[in-house]
């Protein structure tokens, strides 16, 4: 049995339980986690935003250590350090052929199968977004674990199965920014901090962060921001007056919300690019008219899991960590327990703080 916090129904509190893991069977892998990190998505999951069959163990964002692996199992050993993914690509889909692995057709079907039992009631439950890392340990496909690099520390490493593969990849492969470009930054929770870290490393000047709370504006700072808005009506022309009157080169929405997207792309330039990472509601509208869609020549795109491939990116990551150029201890700005997470979904929601990790013994 181990610990872990259960999400009973949607819209209803966790609960910490009891649970019962099946040895890992064919193709699967069982991990002892080391420290999860708690994501906006694990609210909206919870919340009922984004879909998820329940009774569930949310939590996606974990690394800890291998401790079984069932028959077929040879890319990982029991006693490996390993990262959680909780998008794993099929490598044989329609996406995965065009070398967008991020888009996977595949990478969901895990989701809406039971993984485990509740040890009191024999109850099925579901791993939320195929991972539950919101445990002391798991269980998961094979294709679900990758190496954790060398010089990575292993608790840290967690954020780099959601935050910072979402932020570096936003910044790198979807907004392609490059040296001397602004940017502009919208939310500085923990993708938000792993963007504005990619984007320094990309040689962004100024860089800009904007968000509702001004107690954010330390953490902004040390994460590479030149400057700090505190989100307004008037935050696209304060970013207009910090960029020369053009407007940003570069937008990255980590909010997800009608009114922050709508926001990022009126502080770009003319022929500037907006990148939406942020998950929002489906009542979440945003409206352009013909005419600026026209004459601004801007470009809009949506953003998954950073345009990420993992296999691909946390060796570059890993690099920049051992080099002293990301820092991954100064985006976590809470450390609890299983228990602290529903406080960690209160600040969230109020806008404090950046990443919580949930720390396991």
């Amino acid at each position: 049995m181990v610990r872990a916090a259960v999400l009973p129904a949607v819209g209803a509190p966790l609960r910490i339980a009891a649970i019962e893991l099946p040895p890992p069977g064919p193709g699967r892998v069982r991990v002892k986690l080391a420290a999860a990190g708690v994501c906006h998505s694990d609210l909206s999951l919870s919340n009922g935003t984004l879909r998820q069959p329940v009774p569930a163990v949310l939590g996606h964002e974990g690394a800890g250590t291998v401790t079984a692996v069932g028959e077929g199992v040879t890319a990982v050993a029991p006693g490996d350090r390993v990262v959680l993914n909780w998008a794993p690509s099929c490598g044989g889909c329609h996406f995965c052929a065009l070398g967008e692995p991020w888009l996977c057709a595949r990478a969901a079907d895990g989701h809406g199968t039971p993984y485990a039992t509740l040890a009191d009631s024999g109850g099925e439950l579901y791993a939320g977004l195929g991972t539950a890392v919101f445990a002391e340990e798991t269980v998961v496909p094979a294709s679900a674990v990758l190496p954790l690099p060398e010089g990575v520390p292993l608790a840290e490493g967690a954020l780099l199965g959601c935050a910072v593969l979402t932020g570096y990849g936003a910044v790198h492969h979807s907004a392609r920014v490059r040296a001397g470009e602004s940017v502009v930054v919208y939310g500085v929770g923990g993708v938000g901090l792993a963007a504005l870290q990619a984007a320094r490393i990309a040689g962004a000047h100024p860089l800009i962060a904007v968000d509702v709370s001004p107690g954010k504006e330390a953490l902004a700072r040390a994460a590479g921001a030149t400057d700090f808005l505190l989100a307004s009506p008037d935050t696209a022309k304060e970013v207009r007056k910090l960029t020369g009157g053009h407007g940003a080169d570069v937008a990255v929405e980590c909010v997800g919300r009608a009114d922050t997207i709508r926001t990022a792309w009126s502080s770009t330039r003319r022929g500037g690019r907006t990148t939406v990472v942020g998950i929002g509601g489906k009542d979440q509208q945003v409206s352009f008219s013909a005419l600026e869609l026209f004459h601004f020549g801007r470009t809009l795109s949506g953003c998954v899991y950073g345009n990420s491939d993992p296999a691909r990116d946390l060796p570059v990551i890993a690099g920049h960590v051992r080099a002293g150029r990301f820092d991954l201890s100064a985006m976590v700005t809470d450390r609890i327990g299983l228990d602290g997470i529903p406080g960690a979904f209160e600040a969230m929601l109020a806008g404090r703080g950046g990443r919580a990790l949930v720390v396991f013994e």
